[in-house]
């Protein structure tokens, strides 16, 4: 029984590691349960016996790697830490992750948003991050190195779409360089802005 349920465990993640990699080569519309079953080297059959469909596929996916992905996130914001470095942690995170799977970056980013069935899927997943976001502000807030007077919602749509642009370039370049090396200097830019120093008016002037 319990080898049963270990192989069950395998050949499941195994089909939805197949079906990351023909959702990112084909997209989701254009891919089928042939292309993934020949992917995974399971017969097209096997398929049914653990998912419904292909959207049903799409959506185990996107819990399945949802699970990894946060469960890495919260380890790494999860620390005494100030804002401004469990803010590092959470973004070299997330991008250490999808850079590690090039396929998963790929659904999340260039196929899920225009597929309104699993709208509500995404939805849950960008609550929680933004979750991970709202307390690191808050506590940054406490500690004097973020305003007080900004609104968080505003902030965390900053933060995330910066790092979705991020995340997007790489994909566009080819993936050719460490997506990861961009996670100081975006916290670097989210903490000092883009204003010169040296542009503003002396007080003794």
């Amino acid at each position: 029984m319990h080898t049963e349920k270990i192989i069950r465990s395998d050949k499941y993640n195994s089909i939805l590691t197949a079906a990351g990699a023909v959702f990112a080569k084909f997209g989701f519309h254009k891919s089928t349960i042939a292309q993934i079953a020949a992917e995974a080297g399971v017969a097209d059959g096997t398929i049914y016996l653990y998912f419904k469909n292909k959207e049903d596929i799409l959506y185990q996916f996107l819990n399945y790697k949802t699970e990894i992905v946060f469960k890495e996130m919260r380890k790494a914001v999860n620390s005494n830490e100030n804002a401004e470095i469990r803010l590092k942690n959470l973004i070299r995170s997330h991008l250490r992750e999808f850079q590690n799977d090039r396929d998963m970056a790929l659904v999340f980013q260039s196929e899920v948003r225009y597929i309104r069935d699993i709208a509500p899927q995404i939805k849950n997943i960008s609550r929680m991050y933004l979750d991970l976001l709202t307390e690191i502000i808050e506590q940054g807030q406490i500690e004097g190195t973020i305003r007080k007077d900004l609104f968080i919602g505003l902030v965390k749509r900053f933060i995330l779409g910066a790092v979705e642009g991020v995340i997007n370039t790489w994909l566009t370049a080819g993936s050719k360089y460490d997506l990861t090396s961009m996670a100081d200097p975006l916290v670097d830019l989210y903490f000092r802005g883009i204003e010169s120093r040296e542009s503003r008016p002396s007080l003794k002037d």
